[in-house]
């Protein structure tokens, strides 16, 4: 089949207004660190699973590889095509419906393209949560979420994406529609086949819907800042809010203070708490959900932090008197990635060690980049409660951040990815594999779990269609 007769029969397929093959593409073939630009063959729009169905079998008739894309707000470069100009985008914006909200299963069905926030706002309005919540909600959609098996904030208490989907609709390579949306919680019928997609970024298959665990809108939330002198303090704070918030606890962040300063140089509009105190090397952003009612939560809250300052865990906080102030705390957080780029380009990670042993890891890939690297900038955030640390490197304060990244770039990755090997945990915690780190897959994950992984790609696309070069780099 020719270039131009795919092109005929996709416009067919799904309507010649959705099959863009002219004109400014930049949205669709741009990562949206900005640091990838592709060029696709073209970008396909369907509107339903059938449609997705129809177009992957003529991609697959001509050998056409697709690549899928959601809100394209990756960070792993796993949604854009490469420069070839003969892969095809296929954006599944459009499939966008809430296809059910069962209240009495807690479980809501929805198609691929919803975005996360809108799925929000939908529970919320049916008087129940879908508690996944990270910073690109307003635009990310649940078949990326699913996709790169997204984290956010309320791991500690809910799990990953992965954890809140009860079942898949999957269009698989050769266009067969695999329907697993039962919503049940019990289904020992064999291999669990969504979690098989779940996290596989697309080259497996195309999520096309979900089902999703939706959970009672908690009585009360309320949010606490506070002050911890070591990353030690830190992980004895949250084994004290365990203990005293229990499944209450649905959000533990931790912030270094150079990446606060970040925020109060570029954002001063934003006032962080605690900023530059000298005996607040780290900040804890800690989240309490209850059931019962405010003043039952923000009596567990206080006795949680009064026991953390008879401890020395804690050396001041700060409680949210509403949620307004709430709101300005996690504001904070959340612009940490923003403010970083404020300061300048900079080396990202997504690791995740165990949090028994996080203080070490810190102390000694700290003083590992410090002495390769003189003068380097630690940007270290992000999601102690599940052990996730974004644990980022910025030039020099006087350096060319230009310079810097392609002089250290891959170097820094190293030091940092030999340190997390070295603790027993992962170079990817929540933005997934994609192109950018398919390299560091084939170094750090045992062969035994190469070959499986071949093997499962080999069996459910033995075209190589779908997604090529992401995850697995062959």
């Amino acid at each position: 089949m020719t270039t131009n007769t795919l092109l005929d029969t996709l416009r067919t397929l799904v309507g010649p207004a959705n099959v863009l093959a002219d004109g400014d593409l930049t949205a669709w073939e741009q990562d949206w660190r900005r640091r990838v630009r592709g060029k696709a063959l073209a970008v396909v729009r369907p509107a339903s699973t059938q449609e997705v169905a129809a177009v992957i079998k003529a991609c697959a008739a001509a050998g056409t590889a697709i690549v899928p894309q959601g809100g394209n707000t990756g960070l792993a470069v796993g949604s854009t095509p490469d420069d070839s100009g003969t892969q095809i985008v296929l954006s599944l914006t459009r499939l966008n419906a809430v296809r059910n909200i069962d209240t009495d299963n807690l479980t809501m069905t929805v198609e691929a393209g919803c975005i996360l926030q809108n799925l929000q706002d939908v529970a919320q309005n049916a008087g129940l949560l879908f508690p996944l919540s990270l910073a690109a909600e307003g635009s990310c959609t649940i078949g990326g979420n699913l996709g790169t098996n997204a984290g956010g904030t309320q791991v500690v208490r809910y799990g990953n994406a992965r954890d809140l989907c009860l079942g898949l609709e999957v269009v698989t390579a050769q266009g067969e529609v695999w329907n697993g949306l039962k919503g049940l919680r019990k289904d020992n019928t064999g291999y669990d086949l969504r979690d098989l997609f779940v996290g596989s970024e697309g080259t497996l298959g195309i999520i096309t819907a979900a089902t999703l665990k939706l959970y009672p809108e908690p009585a009360a939330r309320l949010t606490a800042w506070a002050a911890v002198p070591s990353m030690e303090h830190a992980v004895a704070l949250l084994g004290l809010a365990h203990k005293h918030l229990g499944a209450g606890l649905t959000g533990f962040e931790v912030m270094g203070q150079f990446a606060l300063s970040l925020v109060g140089k570029h954002m001063p509009q934003l006032r962080v708490p605690f900023l530059g105190d000298e005996n607040a090397p780290w900040c804890v952003l800690l989240e309490n959900s209850d059931s019962e009612s405010e003043e039952h939560a923000r009596g567990r809250f206080e006795a949680l932090l009064e026991t953390a300052f008879e401890a020395s865990c804690v050396t001041d906080a700060v409680v949210a008197e509403n949620l307004t102030q709430a709101q300005q705390l996690w504001h904070i957080r959340e612009n940490i990635p923003l403010a970083q780029a404020e300061e300048g380009l900079n080396i990202k990670h997504d690791i995740s060690v165990q949090i028994s042993r996080i203080p070490a890891f810190v102390a000694h890939t700290d003083a590992v980049l410090r002495r390769e690297i003189p003068g380097v900038r630690l940007v270290n955030f992000g999601h102690l409660g599940d052990g996730n640390l974004h644990y980022n490197v910025q030039a020099p304060e006087q350096g060319d951040p230009k310079a810097f990244l392609r002089d250290h770039e891959e170097h820094v990755h190293q030091l940092v990815y030999d340190a997390v090997a070295e603790f027993g945990g992962s170079f990817s915690a929540e933005h997934g594999i994609g192109e950018l780190k398919a390299d560091k897959l084939e170094k750090y994950q045992s062969p035994v779990a190469l070959s499986m992984m071949r093997a499962v790609k080999q069996a459910l696309d033995p075209q190589g269609i779908m997604n090529p070069g992401r995850v697995l780099k062959h």
